[in-house]
């Protein structure tokens, strides 16, 4: 882009403030198009750790990403803070993984990407002492916060009803609250993305995928570290809450949580955790991720649109690739050079086999 541009972006999660911030703070407008309220879908009700569950079980196209996610994140929080006044709690507290897992892979993976680590001791788990995590809610209330500060415009409530593309570019979005014209268009709608896009779509795999968490209440952190064991994790707060997370369901746009599924959580939890049997949850909530195969986001460019790019698909590593897939996103708008090779990203588009 050269000059000063009139951007949309559709989606107010933490792709969509993320990528209005950067544009922001190059000199662009910005407006922001909200389908609810920001931040309130899967950007919220994650946990927050910045980093895949158990990093060697994953392509690399997903821990190439995350880690530099994770480079990025400590400046990244730190800046926001600074702005805005609003703490996103970064915290390095660590990752202990326990039994059962592919103890050589987990070995020989940190070995191979210089990630330190600590075997045995503790129910013979590993832990990963560099491991950080981040609050979601405080973090999406300083993005909207500093978007709002830089001048973006933001509608929330504010459906789009239809992207209008002539000669090969978007010109305008008719939305619920009246047309918007953009020089470049950011599609950043999270599970929403593909109905979104429409026709436009391609060959795209996006679909939402409910997680469940449960929110318990301690004087104090009764945890050291994040745990986690198999899909299950244990993430302890500065103020003494400890999330329990995360079921793992195909259900459509169903939202709403099951009995089932807390009874599940809550049992598994207190066989780590032993002070949590009898212990009531405080909060139970579930949120809808924007499942993609192999975890694998769409970072790029439309191959017909010009000014059509897309920022989704993060699966459940969204929050921890933020600042990297924005820097790739960005790149990509201003024709930079990239950090390490994005074309795994852009592939999206054009549909890749599922696992």
């Amino acid at each position: 882009m050269q000059g000063r541009s009139e951007c949309a972006v559709i989606g107010g999660g933490v792709a969509g403030l993320s990528s209005a911030l950067a544009l922001l703070e190059r000199g662009h407008g910005v407006t922001v198009l909200e389908l609810g309220a920001c931040g309130q879908e899967s950007s919220w009700a994650g946990g927050g750790i910045l980093s895949p569950l158990c990093p060697w079980d994953y392509p690399d196209e997903v821990t190439r990403l995350t880690g530099r996610g994770a480079e990025l994140f400590p400046a990244w929080a730190r800046t926001l803070h600074r702005a805005t006044g609003i703490d996103p709690e970064y915290e390095p507290s660590g990752m202990l993984v326990l039994p059962p897992f592919d103890r050589a892979a987990a070995e020989a993976w940190c070995a191979a990407h210089a990630v330190r680590f600590q075997a045995g001791g503790e129910q013979e788990g590993i832990l990963l002492p560099d491991v950080a995590q981040v609050r979601n809610p405080r973090l999406m209330h300083a993005l909207q916060t500093r978007v709002a500060a830089l001048g973006g415009r933001i509608l929330e409530r504010c459906a789009v009803r239809e992207i209008v593309v002539e000669n090969g570019r978007v010109q305008k979005l008719m939305t619920a609250c009246g047309e918007c014209e953009a020089d470049l268009l950011i599609v950043a709608a999270g599970a929403w993305s593909k109905q979104v896009l429409g026709q436009l779509a391609q060959r795209l795999e996006i679909e939402p995928v409910r997680g469940q968490m449960l929110l318990y209440k301690f004087d104090a952190p009764p945890i050291p570290h994040i745990i986690l064991q198999k899909d299950l994790y244990l993430i302890p707060r500065r103020d003494g809450h400890l999330l329990v997370g995360s079921t793992l369901e195909y259900a459509g746009f169903d939202k709403s949580t099951t009995p089932a599924a807390r009874e599940d959580l809550s049992r598994r939890a207190a066989a780590i955790l032993p002070q949590l049997a009898g212990m009531q949850p405080v909060r139970h909530w579930a949120g809808l991720r924007p499942g993609s195969p192999g975890n694998i986001p769409t970072i790029g460019r439309h191959p017909h649109i010009e000014n059509l790019y897309l920022n989704s698909g993060h699966f459940r590593y969204g929050v921890t690739m933020a600042p990297a897939s924005v820097e790739i996103l960005i790149n990509e708008i201003e024709g930079k050079p990239q950090p390490f090779d994005a074309a795994p990203y852009r592939a999206g588009w054009g549909g890749y086999g599922t696992e």
